[in-house]
């Protein structure tokens, strides 16, 4: 039963790392489509950028800290990805910068999103395993 409520908390934690991905690319959009400036959308994807990486980086360290070493091992290219973008500095969006790597803004965003789609699927797929095995004891 245990186990179930740890595969509930890790699915809410990954469809919050939906929503901030989401947010994002919403904000990059807005911005394509000249509905708000660059200051505003850099100001509101950065405000999201760090707690996004916190995040990720706390359900690696859960998925490791409650035994669950294969979604422990997925987690980890993504928080490799985030933790080499923080060191280099490259985590902010740039103001100035915006327009030029808006396409490379966007594309490494829902690269995130497909690879937290894929996690949510094999966090739902052990959820509803770890519900029926618990029914059958």
């Amino acid at each position: 039963m245990v186990d179930l409520f740890i595969w509930l908390f890790s699915f809410f934690i990954l469809v919050a790392l939906l929503v901030i991905l989401v947010f994002q690319l919403i904000c990059l959009a807005d911005l394509e489509f000249d509905y708000i400036n660059p200051y505003d959308s850099s100001s509101r994807i950065n405000k999201v950028v760090l707690p996004e990486f916190i995040l990720q980086g706390f359900l690696c360290l859960f998925y490791l800290l409650t035994g669950h070493w294969v979604m422990s091992l997925l987690c980890a290219p993504y928080l490799y990805y985030n933790v080499r973008l923080y060191t280099r500095k490259q985590h902010l969006v740039d103001v100035t910068e915006i327009f030029n790597f808006l396409h490379w803004e966007k594309k490494q965003r829902i690269c995130k999103l497909v690879y937290v789609v894929v996690l949510i699927f094999f966090a739902v797929f052990w959820m509803i395993y770890t519900a029926l095995e618990d029914v059958d004891d």
